[in-house]
């Protein structure tokens, strides 16, 4: 019983730990930029955004310019060729044409299949509650036992 109570206590404890909040780090405008060598200067990388600048040394003093970020480029043209293609594949559906063999079907769309959520019953909140309630009590009474053999040691 002892043990069932300390493990319910540890994973109480547990669980408040990983709720308590983090601090967040201190910004420090020190440590916000990484420099590496380039062949026309430095490259620069934005940490806390992420932006990657090219820096070069022009008469008025230090130049930097962003760098053009191929990923988003990336990103939009493959977003793209995926509305392509699902037109492509209702065009073909549509027509009655079958999908070629290494193509898969369209997924099925939100107005055709609604998720559903599945909500506990009655008799198993019931049950949480009583298990909950049980768990209460035994950590209530293992505090009051502790306390007992604190006071009666003194």
């Amino acid at each position: 019983m002892v043990r069932t109570i300390l493990s319910v206590l540890f994973a109480v404890l547990a669980c408040a730990t990983i709720a308590w909040p983090q601090r967040a780090l201190p910004e420090d405008d020190a440590n916000r930029y990484s420099f590496n060598s380039a062949d026309e200067g430095y490259v620069r990388l934005d940490g806390r955004t992420g932006q990657v600048s090219l820096c070069t040394r022009r008469p008025p003093g230090w130049e930097c310019r962003a760098v053009p970020d191929e990923r988003a480029a990336l990103e939009a043209e493959i977003a793209r060729l995926q509305v392509e293609n699902a037109v492509l594949k209702k065009e073909l559906l549509a027509h009655n044409l079958p999908l070629p063999g290494s193509v898969k079907s369209l997924p099925p769309t939100a107005s055709s299949q609604e998720p559903r959520v599945q909500l506990p019953s009655d008799a198993d909140l019931d049950k949480m509650v009583t298990f909950i309630e049980k768990v209460w009590r035994r950590l209530v009474d293992m505090i009051v036992s502790l306390q007992k053999g604190v006071l009666n040691k003194t």
